[in-house]
């Protein structure tokens, strides 16, 4: 039996005026959604910066006839849900501020298993395929959890190779379940979840996929993972807005540089150019920061290089020691384990990754290589 708390969270959430931050307010200040929705519209005068109009809504019968029809549906199919106030939602999900209140789920999320969201261009180009194909191939013998949004393009190819691979993905929808789109994706969403992974909303059985859904989405894609890498992508595109909530969530972004001319590579250069995410240069150098270091021994370079033996003048060596003996080291911390100002260590830092010797990410962040 389901309990009462998920029968009144989704009533309560259902509520004109009640997003996820109001909801958390509100449980915060009564303990549960049930007794939210009971003592709210009385007590508002409580909670601070929350009026009569915010909690008008509240106690609408129809809101709880809405609630127990969603109950059933879940329920006859096979949907799990999720509260972030009971600690249901994934882990590193629940560290957003603007995080789902309620999550609807189907199929399995492995919690302890690292997440990596890909995301792209419904038009991916054969660049882009080659090197999502090349990352899977490089990380057959790591353990993770991909996540994409089940859009065409480069979504559609990140599912795909994780299945082919056996890797669990986790597809994060913009809509309800009765109305998966695309709909051309629906064998491989049946897929998705019997290869052991998942389907993710925050959108209740009645949402149809509207286009401010999508945005909405992304902040989930993001959210849910340590780490968010954006394979192609034109100006102003989707994956740029999931790249934005990723930093917003000051989680690592890394975006894959193509040419100046190319309309799917102009949204991963200003991200670059912006600082706003890392330019994968190799995959090798990738699965290193990842983490994904147990990685198959052999790793095609995206931008080969010959080893040539590379001679560091002093200055150049001192930082890059100082770089190697702590990985991830931020720059305000550099300067104060060398008592040397910015501007004499970045030009220094710029030689060093130009010489293949130092790599820089977000948050000015660097790692010896």
């Amino acid at each position: 039996m389901i309990s009462e708390e998920y029968f009144y969270a989704i009533a309560l959430r259902e509520c004109s005026q009640i997003g996820d931050i109001n909801f958390h307010k509100l449980i915060r200040n009564f303990g549960s959604a049930q007794e939210a929705w009971k003592r709210a519209k009385k007590e508002y005068k409580k909670i601070d910066g929350m009026g009569l109009k915010t909690v008008s809504d509240i106690g609408n019968e129809e809101h709880l006839k809405f609630a127990e029809r969603e109950l059933k549906f879940c329920e006859k199919n096979t949907v799990h849900i999720k509260l972030k106030h009971l600690g249901e939602a994934p882990s590193l999900l629940n560290e957003c501020i603007d995080a789902p209140a309620i999550l609807y789920q189907k199929g399995n999320i492995i919690n302890n298993l690292q997440k990596i969201s890909i995301v792209g261009t419904r038009n991916m180009t054969t660049y882009g395929q080659k090197f999502i194909e090349d990352f899977f191939e490089a990380t057959q013998s790591s353990k993770y959890t991909s996540v994409s949004g089940l859009a065409l393009g480069v979504d559609k190819e990140v599912h795909e190779q994780s299945i082919r691979n056996q890797k669990p993905t986790i597809a994060v929808l913009a809509h309800g379940f009765p109305f998966l789109y695309p709909a051309k994706n629906r064998k491989l969403s049946e897929k998705i979840i019997e290869d052991g992974g998942a389907l993710l909303t925050e959108f209740n059985s009645s949402r149809k996929p509207d286009r401010e859904n999508f945005i909405q989405r992304n902040r989930i894609v993001a959210g849910i993972s340590s780490s968010t890498i954006v394979v192609e992508t034109g100006f102003g595109g989707g994956s740029v807005s999931t790249a934005g909530f990723a930093n917003d969530y000051n989680r690592d972004v890394f975006a894959l540089p193509g040419k100046i001319t190319d309309v799917c590579s102009q949204g991963c250069n200003q991200l670059i150019f912006h600082n706003k995410a890392t330019a994968i240069s190799t995959i090798k150098d990738l699965i290193n920061i990842l983490g994904l270091n147990n990685a198959q021994e052999k790793i095609e370079e995206l931008f080969p290089y010959s080893e040539t033996l590379i001679q560091l003048t002093e200055n150049q060596n001192f930082i890059y020691q100082s770089i190697k003996e702590k990985p991830q080291i931020t720059l305000d911390d550099l300067v104060q384990k060398i008592d040397t100002p910015s501007h004499k260590i970045l030009p220094i830092i710029l030689e060093l990754e130009l010489l293949g010797k130092v790599k820089s990410f977000s948050g000015r962040q660097f790692i010896a290589i």
